[in-house]
C-alpha cells in the first residue's frame, strides 16, 4: 500500500521496484524526465557527421562553433532555474522546461542556415539545466538516511541519456528514419525532431504524474526567485566572489568562440566580443547590488538561529562539482583521440593498428557506463559510512590519484604535433599495458563519478530552503570546470592535460578539507517538518 504521510514513508524501507511506493514512482518519474533532458541536450556529437554528409554547406568548423554553442547558456540556465524551483516546486519548472525546450530541439531540425542554427543551439543549451531540479524533487521525498543513494541512482541514470544518445541516434538517424522510412539526407532532422517532440510531450505527462511534497509535509519556498541569502557578512563576500566564475566563465566561451573561423571568416568580431565583455560585467554588477539589496536587510534585522547555514559547504560543494563533474565533460571530450593516437604504434599481426576509432570509443564509453554504478555507489557510501565529509575527501583523494595514474599511461617523445604540442607514445610496450591504461582509467572514473554522487549526498542537507539554489550554483560550476578545462586542454598535451585535472582535484581536495562542514541531521530517518519558507527579506526594512 502506498503510503499516506511522510512519517510512514520515513519508516517504510524505500525499495526499487516497489512501485506502490509513490515516492518510488516519483523517483523513477523524475529520473526519466532529467535522461530525457540529456538527450535531447547531447544529440548533436553523435548526429554531427551525419548533418555535415547530408548538407553541401554545414563544414567541420560549423559544427565545432555549434558543440561550443550546445554548453554556452547552461551555466546562468542552472543558476536560474535553481531560484525558480525554490520560488515555484521541481514539478512545475521541471515539466516548464521539457516543454519550452522541446521548441528549440525541433526548430534546430528543421532550420537551413548556420546562424539559425547557432540561435537554435544556443537557446536549446539551457535544457542542461535539468539536472538540478531533478535534486530537489528527490530531496523533497526521502529522508537523510536515503538520500545519497536515491540522489545517485536519479543522476547516474539521468546523466546516462547522453551516452544513450550516442548509442542510438546515428541508428535511429540512418536505419529507421533513413532506410525504412526513406527520408534520404533528412533523415537525422527527424531524428532531432523526435525526441525533441518526445521530451515536450513527456514533460506535459510529468506534470500530472508527479508531486512536489508527499501528504503531511509543506514545501518549502522562497518568496522570490531572488539571490542567495546568506549568514553573515563574511558569507555575503564570499558569495558575490564565488559567483564571477559563473559569468567570467562565459567571457571564456565567448573568447573562445571568437578564435573558431567558418569558411576563412572569424564567426565573432572583436567587437561584438567586446560587447559581450561589458553585457557579462553589467550581468555581475547587476547580480552584486541585487544581492546586496537582498541580504543587507536580512543580516541587518539578526538571522534567527534555524535559519543560518554554513556558506563554506556551499563554496567547497563548488569545488568538488568543478573537480568531478567538469573533469568527467572534459575528459568524455578527448578520451577518443588520446587513445586512438597514443597506442597507433600498438599492431596487430596482419601490421593494423589495435586502437581503432571504435575501440578508443569503447573505452571512452567506459565513462558513461561507468556512471550507472559509480555514481550510485557513491551516494550509498555516502549513506552507510559514518561520516559524509570524510567521504567526500576520501573520493577527491581517489580523484587525484586516478588521474596521476591516467598521466602516466603515455610517456613524452620528442618532437611537437601538428598543434606544436609534444608527442606522446604508450609509457610501455604491447597489449598489457593498453589493459593496464584501460584499468587506470576505470578507476579514475570510478572516483570521478562516485565523487558527484558524494557531492550530491551533500548538498540536499546545506540549506533545505534553498537547496535548488545551492544544487544550481555546484551543478553550473561543474560546468565551469568543463569550460576552464577544455580551454585548458586546447593548449597542452594530454599527459599534462591529466596532471592539470590531478592538481584541480588536490586543490579541490584542500578547500573541502577546510570550508566543508558536516552536515546535521545527516543520517536522520525522518523528514524535517518544521521548516517555514524563507521569509521576505523586504518585508524586514
Amino acid at each position: 500500500m502506498a503510503e499516506t504521510d511522510s512519517n510512514n514513508q520515513a519508516e517504510v524501507e524505500p525499495k526499487l521496484l516497489d512501485f506502490d511506493q509513490e515516492r518510488i514512482r516519483v523517483l523513477h518519474f523524475t529520473w526519466i524526465a532529467f535522461f530525457m533532458t540529456f538527450y535531447v541536450w547531447f544529440n548533436l556529437a553523435p548526429l554531427s557527421t551525419t548533418m555535415r554528409e547530408g548538407s553541401d554547406w554545414l563544414t567541420k568548423e560549423h559544427v565545432k562553433v555549434l558543440l561550443i554553442a550546445n554548453v554556452a547558456l547552461t551555466i546562468p540556465a542552472r543558476i536560474v532555474v535553481g531560484a525558480l524551483i525554490d520560488r515555484f516546486g521541481s514539478r512545475i519548472v521541471f515539466s516548464w522546461l521539457m516543454v519550452t525546450m522541446s521548441i528549440p530541439a525541433i526548430v534546430f531540425a528543421f532550420v537551413d542556415t548556420f546562424n539559425q542554427m547557432l540561435i537554435a543551439r544556443l537557446v536549446l543549451s539551457c535544457v542542461g539545466a535539468g539536472f538540478v531540479i531533478g535534486i530537489k524533487m528527490v530531496a523533497q521525498w526521502f529522508p537523510p538516511k536515503y538520500i545519497g543513494r536515491t540522489e545517485g541512482f536519479y543522476a547516474g541514470w539521468g546523466n546516462f541519456g547522453s551516452a544513450w544518445a550516442a548509442m542510438t541516434l546515428p541508428w535511429i538517424a540512418i536505419t529507421v528514419f533513413g532506410d525504412w522510412f526513406g527520408m534520404g539526407e533528412d533523415a537525422w532532422r527527424w531524428a532531432m525532431a523526435l525526441n525533441g517532440l518526445v521530451m515536450g510531450i513527456y514533460g506535459v505527462m510529468y506534470y500530472f504524474l508527479v508531486r512536489d511534497v508527499p501528504d503531511g509535509r509543506k514545501l518549502a519556498k522562497t518568496k522570490k526567485a531572488e539571490p542567495m541569502l546568506v549568514s553573515s557578512y563574511k558569507d555575503l563576500v564570499q558569495y558575490l566572489v564565488w559567483s564571477m566564475p559563473l559569468v567570467g566563465a562565459l567571457g571564456v566561451l565567448a573568447w573562445r568562440i571568437s578564435n573558431v573561423k567558418v569558411d576563412g571568416d572569424e564567426v565573432m568580431s572583436d567587437g561584438l566580443l567586446y560587447v559581450i565583455y561589458a553585457v557579462l560585467t553589467a550581468v555581475y554588477i547587476g547580480h552584486v547590488v541585487r544581492t546586496l539589496q537582498v541580504n543587507l536587510p536580512y543580516l541587518k534585522a539578526g538571522v534567527p538561529e534555524d535559519e543560518k547555514y554554513n556558506f563554506g559547504s556551499v563554496v567547497a560543494l563548488n569545488s568538488t562539482y568543478f573537480a568531478n563533474f567538469g573533469a568527467e565533460l572534459a575528459v568524455v571530450s578527448m578520451l577518443p583521440a588520446f587513445f586512438e593516437t597514443v597506442f597507433e604504434p600498438l599492431t596487430n599481426s596482419s601490421g593494423g593498428p589495435i586502437v581503432t576509432a571504435t575501440v578508443a570509443g569503447l573505452v571512452a564509453a567506459s565513462f558513461a557506463f561507468v556512471n550507472l554504478v559509480a555514481r550510485p555507489l557513491g551516494g550509498f557510501l555516502s549513506d552507510k559510512l559514518p561520516n559524509r565529509r570524510r567521504t567526500m575527501l576520501g573520493y577527491i583523494l581517489g580523484i587525484v590519484v586516478g588521474f596521476v595514474l591516467m598521466g602516466f599511461i603515455a610517456k613524452w617523445t620528442t618532437g611537437v604535433d601538428e598543434d606544436g604540442l609534444r608527442n606522446l607514445a604508450p609509457a610501455f610496450g604491447g597489449v598489457g599495458w593498453l589493459v593496464i591504461a584501460v584499468i587506470f582509467t576505470v578507476f579514475a572514473s570510478v572516483f570521478v563519478q562516485g565523487a558527484e554522487g558524494a557531492t550530491f549526498a551533500i548538498i540536499p542537507m546545506v540549506n533545505k530552503r534553498m537547496t535548488g539554489q545551492v544544487a544550481g550554483m555546484a551543478g553550473a560550476y561543474g560546468n565551469v570546470g568543463a569550460v576552464i578545462y577544455l580551454v585548458i586542454f586546447s593548449l597542452v598535451d594530454a599527459r599534462t592535460f591529466f596532471f592539470i585535472l590531478a592538481a584541480g582535484a588536490a586543490v579541490s581536495f584542500l578547500i573541502t578539507l577546510l570550508l566543508l562542514e558536516e552536515p546535521e541531521g545527516a543520517f536522520s530517518e525522518g523528514f524535517d517538518d518544521h521548516i517555514d519558507p524563507t521569509p521576505d527579506p523586504t518585508a524586514l526594512t
